[in-house]
């Protein structure tokens, strides 16, 4: 779409203008691997908790939503690439930007890495398992040695994003309710402003 100015023309479109608030998109990939980790980690914790047969289904679920999540993590980095933040408004200090970054970083690289040491370390465990319904592949010889070396690495990080996932939420609050700036808007769903 074209503007015409006193005597310039003046090429813009949609994507151009300065947004407040994060794609539809990006708020919808957000808010959907929100709700998988919500599953993956329930299904997890919860597992013991009812028989056994009915356990596998919680263990199938968390493999499901693990792939899930590593799916829509890639795809939400592909389309942060394209559409990049919108700005905080008022402007934070320099040292909170570069925090949040450091936390974004940290989110990206743990829910795209999770996913996929589960993925070599069942891989590896040579058993048959389950995503999606569907029988996954499997080493033809096992090596216990690294699927057991996996998994730890596995736990230890999916217990420490329990952490990383909560400083996120806090950050966010503290932005919205202490310095009263748009960042936690800017990722929630409904009209643009």
């Amino acid at each position: 779409m074209f503007s015409r100015y006193p005597g310039v023309f003046v090429a813009f479109n949609q994507d151009s203008l300065m947004r407040s608030k994060y794609t539809s998109l990006q708020i919808t990939l957000h808010w959907l691997v929100f709700f998988l980790v919500v599953m993956a980690y329930a299904a997890m914790e919860l597992r013991g908790l009812v028989p056994r047969p009915l356990g596998r289904l919680f263990i199938w679920t968390h493999f499901s939503c693990g792939i899930a999540i590593l799916v829509l993590m890639v795809t939400r980095l592909l389309v942060r690439m394209k559409y990049p933040a919108p700005p905080i408004v008022p402007k934070p200090r320099a040292m909170y930007i570069g925090l949040s970054h450091l936390v974004h970083l940290v989110i990206y690289l743990m829910f795209i890495g999770l996913p996929l040491l589960g993925i070599v370390a069942k891989y590896y465990g040579g058993s048959d398992w389950y995503a999606f319904g569907i029988r996954m592949p499997v080493a033809a010889e096992p090596d216990e040695d690294s699927e057991m070396q996996l998994r730890a690495i596995h736990a230890f990080i999916a217990n420490l994003s329990y952490f990383v996932i909560g400083l996120h939420a806090a950050a966010a609050l503290v932005h919205h309710y202490f310095w009263k700036d748009n960042t936690l808007l800017r990722m929630m769903p409904g009209k643009r402003d």
